[in-house]
C-alpha cells in the first residue's frame, strides 16, 4: 500500500517512540523544545490508518529566502530501512514541499563500517596508515543499501572529509553492552582504563547524580578555554535538562565525580530505550591524577548495563589515525573503552527547489570561507 504522511502530536510521537527499541534522542518531541531557533514539527508515516514511522523535522530558515526552510531530521526518521526508500521518501518530500521547504536533509541512523578496538589500535601503530577508512573493517549491507538507494534518488552527500558535517559525526565511537556484565566490560577495557578506573576508586573520586547545572557549566567553560572549542551557554543546558526530563524522568542525567570537596570532573549521559549516549563531559585541569572523568565514564558505563542498554556511545570521533594529527588523541581515549568505531551513512540533502537550494549551497560555501580566514 502506498504510505502517506501527516502531522502528529507530541504525545501521538512518543506513544510510537515507546514501542520501538530505541531511537535517536535528537528524534524526540522533547529535542525540539532544546532547539529553540528552529521551528519544529513530528510527522507520521501512515499505512491506511495505522502509524508505522515517525519523524521530528526541524525547519531551519535561511536569510533571503522569505518563508522556505531547509528541512533536517537529524539521526532520523524512524521508519523500516529495509525495503524500496522511495515508499517511505517520496512522501516525505511532498509533504514537506508542499509546506515551504526547499531542501530536505536526512543523517539515517544506519552504519555502513565499522572497525573492532584491535583494528583501530593496529591502524593508529601503522606508520603507513593515516585514516580509519584505510582501515579493512566489517561492511553493513543495510547501510551499503540504503547509501545506494539515496545515490540513486537523487540525493546529494552532506559529510566531509573530516566526518564533521553541519550536523551530526558520520564517524563515531560506541561500546557495545548486549549481554555483557560489568566484569565483560572491564575485560575488554586496555590495561590503562582499568588502571585509571582503580586508580580513582583508591583515589577516593566519588561519582554522584546530581542536578547542579551551575557547577558543571563553570567546569564545561574551563574545558572549552583549556581545549579551546567555543562553549554553549548555561540556558542552553537548563532547557535541555528541563524539556527532556519532562518527557522522561530518566531521559538525561549529570554525572558529578568529587575529590576532597572539589569537583573534578562532571558528565551528561542520555537515554532512550536500549540506547545511552555520552553527551557532554568537562574536566579540571588540577588533580588531573586522580582520573576523575575515568570514573564518570564508568559509572555512566555501569548505570547503562544496569538499565538494559545494548550501546552505550561515546559519540564522535575524526577519521584520522595519523600521530601528526592532534585529533587522534580523541580516538585513543575513545578505544581504550575496548568498542568499535563506526562508520555512518552520513547527511543527505535532496533539493525539492533547486535553484533556493543552489543559492543556499553559496551562502553557506561563503560563510564556511568566513569562518576558516577567521581561525
Amino acid at each position: 500500500m502506498t504510505l502517506s504522511v501527516a502531522p502528529i502530536s507530541s504525545a501521538e510521537h512518543l506513544a510510537y517512540i515507546g514501542t520501538q527499541r530505541s531511537v535517536s534522542f535528537l528524534q524526540t518531541p522533547a529535542w525540539a523544545r532544546v532547539k529553540t531557533e528552529w521551528r519544529s514539527e513530528s510527522l507520521g508515516w501512515y499505512d491506511g490508518p495505522r502509524l508505522v514511522g515517525a519523524g521530528l523535522v526541524l525547519h531551519r530558515p535561511v536569510p533571503r529566502l522569505e518563508r522556505h526552510t531547509l528541512a533536517y531530521l537529524p539521526e532520523g526518521p524512524s521508519i523500516d530501512w529495509t525495503g524500496e526508500l522511495s515508499r517511505w521518501l517520496d512522501p516525505l518530500a511532498a509533504y514537506l514541499k508542499a509546506h515551504g521547504a526547499f531542501a530536505i536533509r536526512l543523517v539515517p541512523p544506519l552504519r555502513t563500517h565499522s572497525w573492532s578496538a584491535e583494528q583501530v589500535k593496529a591502524g593508529i601503530a601503522d606508520p603507513e596508515i593515516g585514516r580509519l577508512t584505510e582501515v579493512p573493517g566489517a561492511v553493513d549491507a543495510l547501510g551499503a543499501h540504503v547509501t545506494s538507494q539515496l545515490s540513486a534518488a537523487g540525493w546529494l552527500p552532506q559529510s566531509p572529509e573530516d566526518g564533521f558535517g553541519a550536523g551530526q559525526p558520520q564517524f563515531k565511537y560506541e561500546l557495545p553492552l548486549a549481554g555483557r556484565s560489568q566484569d565483560d566490560v572491564l575485560r575488554g577495557m586496555n590495561q590503562l582504563w582499568r588502571r585509571n578506573i582503580k586508580k580513582a576508586a583508591k583515589a577516593g573520586v566519588e561519582v554522584t547524580v546530581g542536578d547542579d547545572l551551575k557547577a558543571f557549566h563553570d567546569l564545561y567553560v574551563h574545558t572549552a578555554a583549556r581545549d579551546h572549542f567555543t562553549p554553549r551557554p548555561l540556558e542552553y543546558f537548563e532547557t535541555m535538562f528541563a524539556a527532556m526530563s519532562a518527557e522522561d524522568s530518566e531521559r538525561i542525567k549529570l554525572y558529578l565525580a568529587h575529590h576532597s570537596g572539589d569537583l573534578v570532573a562532571a558528565t551528561i549521559l542520555v537515554r532512550v530505550g536500549v540506547y545511552a549516549w555520552y553527551s557532554y563531559g568537562a574536566s579540571a585541569t588540577e588533580k588531573r591524577d586522580v582520573r576523575g572523568s575515568n570514573a564518570c565514564q564508568w559509572a555512566m558505563i555501569r548505570d547503562s548495563l544496569a538499565a538494559g542498554c545494548d550501546v552505550y556511545d561515546l559519540r564522535g570521533i575524526t577519521p584520522t589515525l595519523s600521530a601528526d594529527d592532534p585529533h587522534v588523541g580523541l580516538i585513543q581515549f575513545k578505544v581504550g573503552t575496548g568498542g568499535q568505531a563506526a562508520r555512518y551513512v552520513g547527511e543527505w540533502d535532496l533539493p525539492l527547489r533547486p535553484v533556493m537550494y543552489r543559492a543556499f549551497d553559496l551562502y553557506m560555501r561563503r560563510r564556511e570561507h568566513l569562518r576558516s580566514k577567521r581561525k
